[in-house]
């Protein structure tokens, strides 16, 4: 059995320009779990306050050796620094506090690396933690300076073998991206198959471990894995399931975001997030039992917009108040009452299923589309367009003319993009 890592996480707090959107100690709680999620054993969590950055380490001097005598005497293995460090800074604070320092985006990649389970989810991480590996070269430097010649040249073994990760790192990420493009194509021609069904998707979009896999289990009776762990779910999952009233839908779970997402994530899972980008409804799973739902709220709205989502999606984007059964009474009864006025917001518990019913009924409505009414004419030697038609029971009225048929036909947008590519 492998013991575990002991573990400090502290969230640097910059004085005077701390996050509007959440508390320290609330984002240091974030950055606790985060470290839990990779099983990590927490021995140390604190806010530490800095005045002005240290360009070298992050923080002052006296404060690097005030925290490398706790983390001596706690025996720590491995310090999260909840935010972005240089690589020089990385390098520095390893030296200064001899163990191994992992910023927010090296522990989010670490997460991501342990629980991608398919091909592109795999793939896709690698390529993340590869970009961001190469911008950490510098810290070789650590061993090659002392390879340098006593007359200051710059020559020799340390910059040929800072080249020779460089290029091996290259290497490696065309190869991957050689592989993900084929990976990409083949999830492109599913997509493309999608369209050709007429069912609708219904993209479950949220921060991390607000329930979507919960809900997501819930609709569908399958057995995604929900944890009440960030990041539970990275790879996509979609099923199909029928609406109380008969409409069958195809509902879409993806990976959870979060505030700060690597800039290296958000371009390795853009291929994934593209199931997204083609929801004809998105719903927007939040955690309103959370302490920072807002914040949270915001943060998945700005990551939507980077990602292309379009007006039509965000305007029409339904939010599920999730965990609605683990708020105090008052605030249950106020949550529910403004859902229930608002065509936008359903209140529900994934965990009892109470708001089901309601929530089914916003989809529906939420699936609704403008309907145009429109005359066409059908080559009498095109059966297969008038049987198309006619089996989504498209057609209020049919006259025979001698060009063809002349039919009155009742449809959506969608539904005359469909017929146009038959």
């Amino acid at each position: 059995m492998t013991e575990t890592i002991r573990a400090a996480v502290f969230h640097p707090n910059l004085k005077g320009k701390a996050e509007k959107r959440r508390l320290p100690d609330n984002a240091l709680l974030e950055a606790v779990s985060l470290a839990e999620a990779m099983e990590l054993e927490v021995v140390s969590a604190l806010v530490v306050p800095i005045a002005k950055p240290n360009a070298g380490e992050l923080f002052g001097s006296g404060k690097v050796t005030e925290l490398a005598d706790l983390l001596e005497a706690q025996e720590v293995e491995l310090v999260i620094v909840d935010g972005l460090l240089s690589p020089i800074q990385q390098r520095n604070l390893e030296e200064r506090w001899k163990v191994k320092v992992l910023d927010r985006t090296g522990l989010i990649l670490e997460i991501f690396g342990a629980r991608a389970a398919t091909r592109e989810g795999v793939l896709q991480v690698d390529l993340a933690h590869l970009t961001y590996q190469k911008s950490r070269l510098v810290r070789s430097w650590t061993h090659l300076e002392r390879q340098r010649g006593a007359m200051g040249t710059v020559g020799g073994p340390g910059e040929t073998q800072i080249e020779s990760d460089r290029r091996a790192i290259s290497d490696a990420i065309i190869r991957i991206k050689t592989q993900l493009s084929k990976v990409v194509k083949t999830r492109a021609l599913h997509r493309a198959a999608r369209k050709k069904i007429p069912y609708p998707i219904v993209a479950l979009v949220g921060y991390t471990n607000a329930g979507k896999s919960t809900i997501f289990n819930r609709l569908t009776g399958a057995s995604v894995l929900e944890k009440d762990m960030l990041f539970a779910t990275l790879d996509p999952t979609m099923r199909a399931i029928e609406l109380p009233n008969g409409r069958k839908v195809i509902l879409s779970d993806t990976v959870g975001f979060i505030s700060n997402l690597p800039t290296q994530l958000v371009a390795a899972f853009r291929a994934t997030l593209e199931e997204v980008l083609d929801a004809d409804l998105i719903l927007h799973v939040r955690d309103i039992s959370h302490v920072d739902s807002n914040a949270q709220a915001q943060d998945v709205r700005e990551i939507l917009a980077e990602l292309g989502v379009k007006d039509s999606q965000s305007d029409s984007m339904l939010e599920v108040w999730n965990k609605i059964d683990l708020l105090p009474d008052d605030q249950k009864e106020a949550r529910e009452t403004i859902a229930a006025r608002e065509d936008k917001i359903c209140a529900f518990s994934a965990i009892s299923g109470e708001g089901l019913e309601a929530l089914y009924q916003k989809i529906d409505a939420g699936l609704a589309e403008p309907v145009l009414e429109e005359t066409l004419l059908v080559d009498y030697a095109n059966g297969k367009s008038r049987a198309w038609l006619f089996s989504n029971n498209l057609v209020t009225a049919e006259n025979p003319t001698e060009e063809g048929y002349q039919l009155e036909v009742c449809w959506t947008e969608k539904q005359r993009n469909q017929y146009n590519r038959l």
